[in-house]
């Protein structure tokens, strides 16, 4: 599974972006029967689409089933993440608002090759190959990703992309 984890607001008692992004890493290792297996470099990224809001901090989180376990379907895992944003201060006002804490599901199934339609969660991510703050942590821990529905890797998809802000935090 690739989970891509962002922020632009203060989270919970005035945690910074990085450090309520940290948290959620964390947390994503103790969902059940699931374990962080690898997780990008931290980015900081422009909002897209342009806005005022503040740069973002983002990163991609692999996170892989525990032996014996598995997968939970799409509709659960969706749930699970929504939870940690909630925990984490995040209020759904309107379509790419500023957000403490953002968690999306950008590909499952064997290899990340899911392909889901319809209902939510879409899989893979439908606007995922559209943005470089998902794709370029994404080339950081899953280099050989092809996308299932395009067929195209994601290093491809990247280099067709315009110009996007995104700068490895130190």
């Amino acid at each position: 599974m690739l989970i891509s984890i962002g922020s632009n607001l203060p989270g919970a008692g005035g945690a910074s972006s990085l450090e309520t992004c940290r948290w959620a890493a964390t947390r994503l290792d103790a969902l059940p029967h699931l374990r962080l297996s690898a997780l990008s470099r931290w980015y900081s990224t422009a909002p897209v689409p342009p806005s005022s809001q503040p740069a973002y901090v983002n990163a991609l989180a692999v996170v892989r089933v525990a032996p014996g376990a598995t997968e939970p379907d799409p509709p659960m895992l969706l749930a699970w993440l929504q939870a940690i944003e909630a925990d984490a201060g995040r209020l759904r006002t309107v379509p790419n608002a500023a957000r403490t804490l953002d968690l999306d599901i950008i590909a499952m199934g064997d290899g990340g090759q899911m392909v889901r339609a319809t209902p939510d969660p879409v899989l893979p991510h439908p606007r995922a190959h559209l943005r470089a703050f998902v794709l370029v942590p994404l080339l950081d821990v899953a280099p050989s990703w092809m996308h299932p529905v395009l067929r195209r890797p994601a290093g491809e998809l990247l280099a067709a992309l315009p110009p996007q802000d995104v700068t490895v935090l130190d």
